[in-house]
């Protein structure tokens, strides 16, 4: 499942070691070969807007709108339309609520919501 490691920065007390690790993958998302990245460092799930615009995704109101300031350096984006997003990753099906960002590296950044 997982490609490669992104950063291999590993911290040596227990735990942390494994949370910091970055892997970049591929998935088939509606028939459709797409990149992703799986972060255990982050707290959220979101999907790229030039994904959901590329499949045609159904956005909805997200319940708990937040912010995110790390991912553009011209301040704060603010979350808050999602998407539910279904993934296959050789044989591992799964969906994942996700939500939409303004992103151009990747079309799914997965971490630990």
């Amino acid at each position: 499942m997982i490609r490669r490691p992104l950063n291999i920065h590993i911290k040596e007390d227990g735990v942390e070691k494994q949370i910091k690790n970055i892997f970049h993958t591929r998935c088939h998302i509606n028939n459709k070969v797409c990149s992703m990245i799986i972060n255990r460092g982050i707290c959220a799930n979101v999907a790229s807007t030039i994904f959901v615009k590329k499949l045609n995704f159904n956005t909805f109101k997200h319940e708990k709108p937040y912010r995110f300031q790390w991912l553009n350096d011209c301040g704060e984006v603010r979350v808050n339309k999602q998407i539910l997003v279904p993934f296959l990753v050789r044989k591992y099906n799964d969906e994942v609520s996700c939500g939409i960002v303004s992103m151009h590296t990747i079309y799914l950044l997965l971490g630990i919501p």
